[in-house]
């Protein structure tokens, strides 16, 4: 065999020597051993190259840059040839064995050749290859997308918000953009000078299209104004079917990577119908579009909605400076401070400040800038009337229904940006039979609700925060100013308003003015005295809140036959209502609260219509005559409160010494539906807790001044189903608030896993023995906590009491506070703890320390309140004091912190 084998491998080694000589290649079998290992280094250096140009490349696409041809089919071509590599290496075991006579010669020499040629050749391409693949640059700036730049008036301060929308073209994960706001605030603006920004910055979308869709757009004429920019505009395209239209759109856009404008959207566009694919992380596009409604923003499932808001007071003032001119502003010293007023008349609404700046421009005497700021108090210039008005109209026009234009109305009784009181107001509706779905004010709040969030969906309403713990809700100047002119122009016949809210007047109207208006406002001004007889068949409404009134003569009410709300409150000096007041039989409201009054007079009994009922904060009432509440038959809303004053109630009060009496007549009342309500010692509390009329329809409950109790058990408390404010305050003598199974005479069939679910706001105050409020455990959904000048509170949660919520039955440990956005700590001089260790506070928004000079340390860890916009309030040497978990827990904040004082 040996022999044979000799022969064979010398015959094979003739051969293919003179194929060698023949073709002037090396001895590649004799060279495997060095080239096979060679060959993988080299294959190991050109995936690194290659994986090094590959993120070149990544960076440059991800600033919009496109990569160079040339380097593209670079990396295709390394790709091919380390596939290749690869498998040459992988072969190479198997090839070795066949190697004998040191490596020379071989037992299949044709294959070992074939193999080696193979081997040196691939090393040659990759050093060639490798040679090639050093760039300078592996990319460019992309070509613009197919854009039609369109004209646009300079944007001021819109910046910051084209940046944000542009980021979110940049990310993937967003397809579809809401751009939301006001009429005039500047969407088209904004949205213009996004579409001219394709046309400038590096972008990979190959088509961007513009279509203005407006209020009566329909799905024809918005295809019509796509199909102009995709080049389909010829007689052929406008003879066919929507159908036809939808399929064509869709054959061009399904293919390219586009983005879509749509400008005006007054209600969802169906993509589909139109003929637009839907954006999306496959197909990479984007959908932009405005609205002036948030609810439309949700409709077209928008990703992201972007509120575009009105401008800051110095940027509106540039904006207006800039329309009236230097010259004119210039002309007159004192026309710069009257143009400062009439711009901020304009509520920072471009629309506005573009068009009175315009108007203004050629305005040169004092004159005439006073004048036009008296007519802009009025709502009275022309040029708002003519161009700003109709604008907002718009809006107005697009509401659904006829009882929420009604209630949009009703919001311009209230003076320039006041705090309107979202339950208040829905109250107020209720009582004027605007919300007519439902009999009951619990029910009807519910309906309110929705009307309130619907008209701040359509930019007519803004939240405004929170004052005395009331939810409130603001309207725009200009959208005010809109409504009091609809008032005027076009619903004069059956919404006729007289409005001269904080107009500084020092008397009543003149009687002529009251003669033919459904609804009166002439709140927040300086009148002492109604002494006039006005005969106003038709008055439903009228405010007369914060004056400063005295006096009502006994026949002003006379000719008010048909009055359903009447609005005295916040009139500190009115210490008696007159006997006319009897004749308003159709009253259905009537709010006392921060009054004066000292009694109420028999003759209220005639007012058998009455639902609410509002006594809050009258400390110096001394009586109310028996049997009066109870003549209230209807009445739904009851409310009396206290100051948080130790001076309060006044000691001739009427609740001095208990309130059973009252009691006894609330709870012959089947209507009530809201009570808010003080009770002064525990046989009150004990009876108002055995009817059940009280469990479930009590909102807010002010526990004061209990004498002699030294442990309250909050669980009495629990079948409450729906109170929502809770105060001690002033307990003498009260150790401890404690959590255990409830008394007799209460219930024993209530959840105790929902126990005190709906309280949102508690308040202790003045209770100088307590050293804790542990309780609060059972309070998930706590909102507010106030707790202050309470000398001997050492812990706000204690957990050593904290074992005493596993004998609640049924109640599991939670976290706490995890909904609280107020925490309020004052005059606590012995309070070292507020919670043994870090919390979660998703919802935070405030935390006031004053007067607690032991706590030295917050529950708060570097997670705490993320991405929460928190002050803490408190004083220079406290903050100083503060000991922190670690430096990632100071750091996060310190930039948090709001000097008190």
């Amino acid at each position: 065999m040996g022999n044979c084998c000799s022969v064979q491998i010398g015959l094979e080694n003739f051969i293919l020597r003179g194929l060698d000589s023949i073709a002037g290649h090396a001895n590649y079998v004799c060279k495997l051993q060095q080239t096979l290992p060679t060959l993988s280094a080299a294959l190991q250096e050109l995936r690194a190259q290659r994986k090094d140009l590959l993120r070149q490349v990544d960076l440059a696409e991800q600033r919009l840059l496109k990569p160079f041809e040339l380097v593209q089919l670079w990396l295709s071509k390394a790709e091919t040839m380390i596939t290749e590599a690869e498998k040459l290496i992988a072969d190479g075991p198997q090839q070795m064995n066949n190697l004998c006579l040191g490596g020379c010669a071989s037992m299949n020499y044709l294959s070992s050749y074939k193999f080696g040629k193979k081997v040196a050749e691939m090393l040659q391409e990759i050093s060639d290859h490798k040679s090639k693949g050093v760039f300078e640059k592996v990319a460019e700036n992309q070509p613009a997308a197919s854009v039609v730049v369109r004209p646009v008036e300079q944007p001021v301060a819109l910046e910051s918000t084209i940046q944000k929308v542009w980021s979110c073209i940049v990310d993937k994960d967003v397809g579809i953009i809401g751009l939301y706001g006001l009429g005039g605030v500047g969407k088209t603006t904004l949205l213009t000078k996004l579409n001219n920004k394709f046309s400038t910055t590096p972008n990979d979308f190959e088509v961007v299209i513009w279509a203005l869709v407006s209020k009566d757009s329909d799905v024809g004429k918005i295809q019509d104004r796509i199909g102009g920019n995709l080049g389909f505009s010829d007689d052929s395209w406008k003879n066919k079917s929507v159908d036809q239209k939808t399929t064509d759109i869709y054959g061009v856009l399904g293919n390219k990577k586009f983005v879509v404008l749509l400008d005006d959207l007054w209600e969802r566009v169906d993509l589909n119908q139109v003929g637009i694919p839907k954006p999306s992380l496959e197909n990479g596009s984007k959908l932009i579009f405005t609205t002036r409604s948030l609810e439309v923003c949700g409709e077209m499932e928008a990703q992201k909605k972007i509120k575009v808001k009105c401008l800051e007071t110095e940027k509106a003032w540039e904006l207006f400076r800039s329309k009236a001119g230097d010259e004119t502003l210039n002309s007159h010293p004192d026309i710069l401070n009257l143009a400062k007023q009439v711009a901020e008349r304009c509520g920072g609404l471009p629309r506005a400040l573009i068009t009175i700046g315009r108007a203004m421009a050629c305005k040169k005497t004092l004159g005439e800038w006073k004048y036009a700021i008296e007519m802009l108090k009025r709502c009275a210039l022309p040029k708002l009337e003519n161009e700003v008005f109709p604008l907002l109209k718009f809006s107005y026009d697009n509401l659904p229904n006829a009882t929420m234009k009604c209630c949009l109305l009703y919001c311009c009784l209230h003076p320039e940006g006041y705090c309107i009181p979202k339950r208040r107001l829905v109250e107020y509706w209720f009582c004027e039979g605007l919300l007519n779905e439902f009999d009951r004010i619990s029910e009807a709040q519910m309906q309110g609700d929705n009307i309130i969030c619907s008209l701040i969906s359509a930019c007519l309403l803004e939240s405004d925060g929170e004052i005395d713990g009331e939810d409130c809700v603001k309207m725009h100047d200009v959208i005010r100013d809109m409504t009091l002119w609809i008032t005027r122009e076009f619903e004069a016949t059956e919404n006729n308003f007289f409005v001269k809210a904080g107009a500084q007047l020092f008397q009543e109207p003149d009687v002529k003015a009251w003669e033919n208006v459904k609804r009166m406002s002439v709140m927040e001004n300086k009148i002492e005295v109604l002494n006039k007889t006005p005969k106003c068949p038709s008055l439903r409404t009228l405010f007369l809140s914060q004056n400063k009134l005295k006096v009502i003569s006994d026949g002003f009410f006379q000719f008010i036959p048909h009055l359903t709300v009447l609005d005295l409150s916040r009139n500190g000096g009115l210490r008696a209502l007159p006997k006319g007041i009897s004749v308003l039989i159709s009253l259905e409201c009537l709010d006392l609260s921060y009054t004066s009054i000292s009694e109420l007079p028999t003759e209220l009994k005639s007012l058998t219509k009455l639902k609410m009922l509002d006594l809050s904060y009258t400390e110096n009432l001394r009586k109310i005559p028996q049997h009066l509440i109870s003549s209230f038959l209807k009445l739904q809303i009851f409310r009396m409160w206290w100051r948080l004053n130790r001076d309060y109630p006044n000691e001739n009060n009427v609740l001095n010494g208990g309130n059973e009496k009252l009691i006894e007549e609330l709870k012959g009342l089947k209507c009530l539906n809201i009570l808010r309500i003080p009770i002064h010692n525990m046989f009150c509390l004990e009876r108002l807790l055995s009817f059940n009329l009280f469990r479930c329809w009590t909102q807010a409950l002010q526990l004061r001044g209990f004498r002699g109790l030294e442990v309250f058990n909050v669980l009495c408390l629990e079948n409450l189903e729906r109170l929502e404010t809770l105060e001690f305050s002033y307990f003498e003598s009260m150790e401890e608030i404690k959590m255990e199974k409830p008394y007799t005479w209460v219930s024993s069939s209530v959840n105790h896993t929902s126990c005190f679910h709906t309280l949102s706001r508690v308040s202790t105050m003045g209770c100088k023995k307590l050293r804790d409020v542990t309780w609060l455990i059972l309070a998930p959904n706590l909102r507010v906590l106030f707790i202050y000048f309470c000398p001997k509170i050492e812990e706000i949660l204690s957990e050593e009491r904290l074992g005493e919520v596993a004998c609640v039955d049924g109640i599991p440990y939670l976290k706490p506070f995890l909904k609280l956005e107020t925490l309020y700590l004052s005059c606590l001089p012995k309070l070292k703890s507020i919670y043994w260790d870090a919390l979660s506070f998703p919802c935070l928004k405030l935390i006031h320390i004053g007067g607690c000079r032991e706590l030295k340390k917050l529950p708060l860890n570097s997670n705490s309140a993320k991405g929460n916009p928190l002050s803490i309030e408190g004083s220079k040497d406290w903050w100083a004091r503060v000991e922190w978990k670690n430096e990632a827990t100071r750091d996060a904040f310190l930039p948090s912190f709001k000097l008190l004082y």
